[in-house]
């Protein structure tokens, strides 16, 4: 079964379809975005997924906090992961006391050996942590959410290898070529959900249907 995430959910009614619609993780970022949510706005989102029977896990999205901030925020808005954009160190996310999720931007140009050396560098440090790696697009100082997709040629072969998330430029058009080809853990989607920069609750149905038709087309992803 390969794991979607919804991210950037600023709303408790898109909270609520996104849950509904049989989506396993809801992303809220926290770090500098125009999809930023307060920690009081968010406590209130996860409350209203709290009460669902069937509740997705709440992932915060931070980038460049403070270790003893993110610790915080995650306690006070009940998160279940935490995910680290901002190219945080490895010292750094051994701090975080939630799961974790760490970002690998792949910016124009780098090599499948370079993130390949980024993953296993992390696999060892984080080898006493609940973690996985999401692989998203890197693009200037952008810290996700481009809607611009790298070269699935890199995913690949990480994918091949390791459990892991692939984001950038994913639609409910384009992510059964990626689960076909790539066959990845979990998909990651934000902006390819979106209608004028708002979370659109039919593309959300959407995407979460074309993963799931991909999963029993593909024989639920022959890498796991």
């Amino acid at each position: 079964m390969t794991r979607i995430k919804i991210c950037g959910i600023s709303s408790v009614e898109h909270a609520l379809a996104t849950a509904e619609a049989g989506a396993d993780y809801i992303g809220m970022v926290f770090a500098e975005s125009r999809r930023q949510v307060s920690p009081e706005k968010a406590r209130g989102i996860s409350g209203a997924i709290y009460r669902q029977k069937h509740r997705p896990q709440i992932v915060g999205v931070f980038a460049g906090t403070p270790v003893a901030d993110v610790n915080r925020i995650a306690g006070f808005c009940n998160l279940d992961l935490v995910q680290l954009s901002g190219g945080e160190t490895w010292d750094y996310c051994l701090q975080i006391g939630s799961p974790l999720i760490k970002v690998i931007h792949i910016a124009p140009g780098t090599t499948t050996g370079e993130v390949l050396a980024v993953v296993e560098e992390g696999t060892r440090f984080l080898k006493d942590k609940d973690y996985l790696f999401l692989l998203d697009t890197g693009a200037g100082k952008a810290l996700g959410g481009t809607g611009r997709a790298f070269d699935w040629a890199i995913a690949n072969e990480v994918a091949a290898r390791y459990p892991v998330i692939v984001a950038g430029g994913l639609t409910p058009d384009n992510v059964t070529g990626l689960i076909n080809r790539v066959h990845p853990w979990g998909v990651d989607v934000s902006g390819g959900v979106e209608s004028g920069g708002i979370k659109d609750i039919e593309k959300i149905k959407s995407f979460v249907q074309a993963v799931k038709q991909a999963d029993t087309m593909f024989g639920e992803g022959k890498r796991r």
